[in-house]
């Protein structure tokens, strides 16, 4: 048997220590992030990428910006289009809607209207994919709110391996974003 001694106690404490803090480490490293050509304000589980396309929004040619980061196999992002007309918003928020359930290729668990401060109005989406849908084979979930201002729609999309989804980081993702 070894003596415990203050100085073995102390090297014990502090390998115990380093444990614990490698295994309290966060997933999740919120910042707030500005987007100059989406114009919103939402804060991301980890550093963003952005980039835009040209898509076909129920016969409106736009170009879309997205912006996102991903966590443990969790997709968060905000896409965003400026529309030539107000009136085409409904239309353009349908076609996302109806393209993002598509490409899901799985049931909508719910469609309701969700009221905020920062975006009233928005509507909240959720649909599953069966098992063995997705790359990795696992039911996959996306959880997406859309909205508008002005001539803007926007997107906010989590998606991922349905086991890998924490409501609370969804709901902070979420409440986090304020449109411009």
């Amino acid at each position: 048997m070894f003596p415990i001694t203050s100085t073995r106690l102390c090297k014990v404490a502090c390998i115990a220590a380093t444990a614990l803090l490698l295994a309290c480490s966060p997933k999740y490293d919120w910042r707030e992030v500005r987007s100059a050509d989406a114009n919103f304000l939402a804060m991301f589980p980890g550093k963003p990428a952005s980039h835009s396309r040209p898509v076909n929004l129920d016969g409106t040619q736009v170009t879309m910006s997205m912006t996102a980061a991903e966590v443990d196999g969790v997709t968060f992002a905000i896409g965003s289009a400026v529309l030539a007309d107000p009136t085409q918003a409904q239309t353009a928020l349908l076609a996302m809607k109806t393209a993002l359930a598509r490409n899901m290729a799985g049931a909508v668990r719910y469609d309701k209207s969700v009221a905020t401060p920062t975006a009233p109005g928005m509507t909240e989406i959720e649909v599953a994919s069966p098992a063995g849908a997705g790359a990795s084979g696992q039911p996959r979930l996306l959880i997406a709110r859309f909205a508008t201002r002005e001539r803007r729609v926007y997107q906010l999309v989590v998606v991922g391996a349905e086991k890998n989804i924490s409501r609370e980081q969804v709901d902070t993702f979420f409440s986090s974003f304020k449109p411009g």
